[in-house]
């Protein structure tokens, strides 16, 4: 049901009264209207229909569920927004309104844009860049150049993601190379910690340890939202990155993902697979390049072998002839060859003259003086002599008898070693005759007992031994007797002939006897 103002709309006649203005004029009006009435706002909607246009500009809607606003993002407001927009995306913008004429719609022209709910993590963000580049930590100074060709390669990331699939085809593809995954979480609790320890852990490699030190690290993780990436924002992250001594390459996230590492790292990879593309060139490449070089190397040697060809070919033209360069020395060799024997001839009448005048001033006077010169040196010389030889003599003599004294004092004490060192050895070979006497068997044959031998000399040791007939040497203290055994049984003899063991008699001290044995040496000498 139409409302009483519409109604009375319909029914009114047109205003004829009204001022015209053209449809410019009337854009204008409202542009003005609406720029006056709506400075700067801030918006918060959802991304819709997002355009990145050739020219830079950025075109997009900004919608909700009732109302839908267009909004454009000029060229140079552009690079201040980090975030890749894609529909969807929920934003808080910040700009002014105003009014499209060619199309009687209005807009927003956004100065800035950030993702709804994550302004505090931004905010966060670029406080702690702030505070990390004060400190100079991502001072282009401080970044490495990656190797050219690395053998081993450190890849920081989760085993079971896409990421390192990726980065070993793209290897394979390029240039294989030995890697060294060192599994990581790469989102969530801990995550930053475990990042900041594998990339410690790999600069604390050894050079010629068990495991390759890394010549490159990746540290890689797909893309994802601002808080899937937030460990790679983390200061201990940062900082481990920054103080790598191995060449570091972030590829974090996708193209427009940015995080702190980026900053810190010695190298952006945009992805991970670019990641792989920045640490290896591709073989093929180098090999043609190599085979390029080769050939150019080949050539240019060539060309300057024939340079060097035609100017040595030009220096033997302008060379003259072996005859023309030995024509005037043959020549002056002939003249002086004719000039010679006259040479040669003056040369000996100029000699024969020098001679006959030395022979005029050697007259026999001069011969008599010269000679007595000369016997007075040599007189002179051998009194000199004379009195240096019996000197020689003296000094010679003096010493021969100093050395006649040592000698003969020398040899006196030799004298007196020699008697004393004869004395000793007597004395010991004399107390080792008494202790070789008193261990002898000898001197126990000579106490009473016996030694009984068989035929051939052996001694025998036990009755058992001996059988009926059988020939025995009986040795005693002063001689030996031929005996035969009659008996061979080992038993001992039974009959009157036997006589009862006595108890063997106490040796009394030699001392009490007067006929008693002289006492036996001390083996000691006392």
């Amino acid at each position: 049901m139409a409302s009483p103002r519409a109604a009375a709309a319909t029914i009114d006649p047109p205003r004829g009264n009204l001022i015209e203005v053209s449809v410019s004029e009337l854009s204008a009006s409202l542009k003005r209207a609406i720029e006056d009435g709506f400075g700067h706002v801030r918006v918060r909607g959802e991304l819709g229909n997002v355009k990145y246009h050739s020219s830079g500009h950025i075109y997009l809607d900004l919608k909700d569920d009732r109302a839908c606003l267009a909004g454009v993002v000029w060229r140079s407001a552009a690079p201040r927004i980090k975030v890749k927009l894609e529909a969807g995306l929920e934003v808080v913008v910040t700009g002014r309104i105003t009014t499209f004429p060619g199309q009687s719609k209005y807009q927003i022209v956004i100065e800035t844009l950030e993702p709804a709910g994550l302004g505090a993590l931004m905010a966060l963000v670029e406080e702690r860049k702030r505070k990390l580049t004060a400190e100079g930590l991502f001072d282009p100074a401080r970044k490495q150049l990656l190797p050219l060709l690395p053998d081993v390669i450190g890849v920081v990331t989760s085993p079971t993601g896409a990421v390192i699939r990726d980065i070993l085809h793209r290897l394979e593809d390029r240039f294989p190379r030995h890697v060294l995954v060192w599994p990581v979480r790469v989102q969530g609790d801990g995550s930053a910690e475990q990042v900041a320890a594998a990339i410690h852990g790999f600069n604390a490699l050894p050079q010629d340890g068990p495991i390759p030190r890394p010549d490159v690290i990746i540290v890689a993780r797909g893309g994802g939202s601002l808080e899937d990436l937030w460990s790679f924002n983390d200061e201990a992250v940062v900082r481990a990155a920054a103080d790598s001594m191995i060449p570091l390459i972030s590829a974090i996230g996708h193209e427009t993902d940015v995080t702190l590492i980026d900053f810190a790292a010695d190298q952006r990879a945009p992805t991970p697979t670019a990641a792989a593309e920045m640490a290896v060139p591709v073989r093929a490449d180098l090999l043609a390049e190599i085979d390029s070089l080769a050939r150019r190397a080949r050539t240019c040697w060539l060309r300057g072998m024939e340079a060097r060809r035609t100017e040595l070919r030009a220096a033997a033209r302008a060379l003259p002839s072996a005859e023309g360069l030995l024509a005037i020395p043959r020549q002056r060799l002939d003249a002086a060859s004719d000039r010679l024997p006259r040479a040669l001839v003056a040369n000996a009448q100029g000699h024969h003259r020098a001679y006959e005048r030395i022979a005029a001033r050697l007259t026999p006077a001069q011969m008599q003086r010269l000679v007595a010169q000369r016997s007075e040196r040599l007189a002179s010389l051998a009194t000199r002599l004379n009195s240096s030889v019996r000197a020689n003599a003296n000094a010679h003599a003096t010493r021969i008898a100093n050395a006649r004294e040592r000698i003969e004092g020398l040899g006196a004490r030799s004298r007196r070693a020699m008697m004393q060192t004869v004395e000793a050895r007597k004395l010991h070979i004399a107390r080792t005759g008494q202790l070789l006497t008193a261990l002898s068997y000898q001197g126990v044959l000579a106490r009473g007992f016996a030694l009984v031998r068989d035929a051939e000399g052996r001694p025998v040791q036990r009755a058992a031994a001996i059988t009926a007939g059988m020939g025995l040497q009986i040795e005693f203290g002063d001689g030996r007797v031929n005996a035969v055994a009659e008996g061979g049984d080992g038993s001992p003899p039974v009959g009157p002939a036997a006589t009862p063991a006595s108890k063997p008699r106490q040796r009394k001290p030699a001392a009490a006897s007067s006929d008693a044995p002289a006492k036996q040496g001390s083996l000691f000498g006392n």
